[in-house]
């Protein structure tokens, strides 16, 4: 059974940083690719950024690009999302989901299987 939980969200002021964690069972990227998504309140949802098994392969959204880094710890077995120079328009709710198939995508419908979100709040 794959399961996916996140963690590390909460309240950070703008222009600071905060690292989320997706810990991964049932699942591993010689399946797959993992995923990162957010949602804001009364917007849909966004995928920001997707990490495959080869080394270097990842896609990330326009919208971060180049503040949000995404990664794997393979001792932790965990899929990591580093954000820096948050911003207020950065709050939401942040999920973690797993896709069968190696292909970097982050439209959410191509997901099978989501964790259950952490928020996070940029604000002073």
């Amino acid at each position: 059974q794959v399961q996916l939980v996140e963690s590390g969200g909460g309240l950070v002021q703008p222009g600071g940083s905060v690292r989320l964690s997706c810990a991964v069972s049932g699942f591993s990227l010689d399946d797959g690719i993992i995923g990162w998504f957010r949602q804001a309140p009364g917007k849909e949802r966004e995928g920001i950024a997707c990490i495959s098994r080869s080394p270097g392969s990842t896609f990330y959204a326009d919208s971060v690009k180049g503040r949000f880094t995404i990664s794997r710890d393979n001792a932790k077995n965990t899929i990591d999302l580093l954000m820096n120079n948050l911003k207020p328009e950065d709050t939401a709710v942040y999920y973690c989901a797993a896709r069968f198939g190696h292909a970097l995508t982050i439209l959410g419908y191509q997901y099978d299987h989501w964790g259950q979100g952490t928020q996070v709040t940029v604000s002073s």
